[in-house]
């Protein structure tokens, strides 16, 4: 807990207890007296509870004042109001509810605004967006309606996050006075309509673009080429249609993360493999036809040879998110530097999986199911040690499973059933732990545990008719097998008695042994019979 004595430190301006195991409440009387305190941060303290009235008239005029992952008890606090000089409120996971206070847009000097992971509702019109702010983060919460007008008054803002809330209105037009804006993040809510062209104008050195799980639709703006410095981009789960835009790839490319999702049209371009950082490709779920380019195995952001531009996409230490379906799940990612995945599922895609394939050595996650894939697994694909998840099903791949798959050491979940593979399943090493026979359904000439098929049924010749055999018997290569038999019994019993003829001691012998062998004969016979009369 924190001492109520630490009031005794009159002079103090700075007061960080940050990333602590701190507990107990938080009360007026810590502050009695530091009148000269500027900022306050007691950020990460699970256990800590900020309890202050409303009513009360702080005697510090803070400039900083962070209280993310405490619990700020009495709602919003309104004493906050009096600090006209305050620059930094970060108040994230703090318990906080309802609607933001009509005196908060009224606050001059905010830049840095951090409201995320909270229950607050209502409009964003109070919030204080000025020409000094940079940094407003509202992602988690419950706000509805539509942008807030002061927006075009944000040039200089940098980040903007207001994702999985209830937005329900269009993108406004005058997101292109943002020229600063670095992150421009509006990932799932209910936006309708189409895209505005002035999207495209909003700042060229946009590096997160993220739109993801709304209702937009029609087709992408043609001037969305201007983000030459994207690094993030993602348009999943919309409801656009059209090619995959022909700019990506074309100009100098940055892009780390590429995700576009749900009713994109054409091919995959071959402008794609000069992505050369990319390190999450994601179209999954569309209709893309054609081979997957051999050129996809220049991605060096997937290998372990170029991966030195890193993930620092954001500033501030900003975190956000990204989805991927990895082990047939989708699951959240806060940190780029761990996720390396290529998801083409769901499309209809031919021809053969790209050999190339194999060279990306950092691939963590490899999804090319439901499409119209044939031919083989690549031999070498043991090469793609990284691999954790592998999902080749519903394809119409042959011949065997190759061996070498028996080398991906971190693989946990793996599908290749209905194809049409064939002959005896892996299951050396890490292969032994995946025993789960759904994941090899649906491959009829495939055997082996864990499918009940028992690989010599697969392995022997067809079997004949009981009429054929009977043939085979008296077939010409019988006859001879039959014939040698016959004249090497001749031989033998020939050889015996011959001799037998010419050497008298021998003959004498063989006689004197048949009369040894007789007379124990009787022997035995008579005591049997001797012992049955007793």
């Amino acid at each position: 807990m924190i001492l109520v004595s630490i009031r005794r430190l009159s002079k103090l301006m700075l007061l960080d207890l940050s990333n602590n195991s701190l507990e107990g409440l938080v009360l007026e009387a810590h502050f009695a007296t530091l009148s000269m305190l500027k900022r306050l941060d007691i950020t990460s303290n699970h256990k800590l509870i900020f309890n202050i009235s409303q009513e009360w008239i702080p005697p510090f005029q803070l400039r900083s004042f962070q209280l993310g992952s405490c619990k700020i008890a009495n709602g919003f606090p309104q004493w906050l109001q009096t600090k006209r000089k305050l620059e930094k409120l970060m108040m994230s996971n703090a318990s906080l509810q309802g609607r933001l206070p009509t005196w908060l847009r009224k606050m001059p000097l905010i830049y840095y605004l951090d409201l995320s992971y909270n229950k607050l509702s209502g409009t964003l019109t109070n919030l204080p967006i000025n020409r000094y702010s940079r940094y407003l983060v509202l992602r988690e919460n419950f706000f509805n309606g539509s942008f807030p007008k002061s927006l075009c008054r944000g040039t200089l803002l940098q980040i903007f996050d207001i994702s999985r809330n209830v937005i329900s209105r269009n993108i406004p037009d005058y997101v292109e006075n943002l020229h600063e804006m670095d992150m421009f993040i509006l990932s799932s809510n209910r936006m309708p309509g189409v895209l505005p062209s002035s999207l495209g104008n909003m700042s060229s050195s946009l590096k997160w673009l993220k739109i993801n799980d709304n209702k937009f639709g029609g087709k992408l703006p043609q001037n969305l080429e201007n983000f030459s410095t994207l690094r993030v981009f993602d348009f999943g789960s919309n409801k656009f249609y059209g090619n995959i835009p022909k700019w990506i790839g074309k100009n100098p490319n940055y892009l780390i993360v590429l995700r576009l999702h749900i009713n994109f049209t054409g091919r995959i371009l071959q402008s794609l493999c000069k992505c050369s950082y990319l390190q999450i490709l994601d179209v999954a779920h569309n209709n893309l036809r054609g081979p997957t380019p051999h050129c996809i195995g220049e991605l060096h952001g997937m290998t372990e040879n170029t991966h030195e531009v890193g993930t620092s996409v954001g500033i501030y230490d900003f975190d956000s998110t990204v989805f991927q379906v990895l082990k047939g799940f989708q699951l959240e990612y806060t940190t780029l530097d761990l996720v390396f995945n290529m998801d083409l599922s769901s499309n209809k895609l031919q021809g053969q999986i790209p050999p190339e394939i194999v060279t990306l050595t950092l691939l963590v996650g490899l999804n090319l199911s439901h499409n119209h894939l044939s031919e083989s697994i690549p031999e070498s694909i043991g090469n793609t040690k990284a691999l954790c998840s592998l999902d080749f099903s519903d394809n119409q791949l042959t011949g065997m499973i190759p061996p070498s798959m028996a080398a991906l050491n971190f693989l946990s979940s793996m599908n290749v059933s209905h194809n049409n593979f064939s002959g005896r399943i892996t299951t050396r090493n890490q292969l032994q732990t995946l025993n789960d026979p759904s994941i090899y359904a649906g491959n009829r000439d495939l055997c082996g545990a864990p499918l009940p098929n028992n690989c010599s049924n697969h392995e022997t010749p067809p079997t004949t008719t009981s009429n054929n055999k009977h043939k085979d018997a008296h077939g010409p290569n019988n006859l001879w097998f039959y014939l040698d038999i016959i004249g090497g019994v001749a031989t033998g019993f020939g050889g015996i008695i011959g001799v037998l003829l010419f050497k008298k001691q021998w003959r004498h012998m063989l006689f004197m042994i048949a009369e040894v062998f007789v007379a124990v004969a009787v022997r035995v016979s008579k005591i049997k019979r001797g012992r049955e009369s007793i």
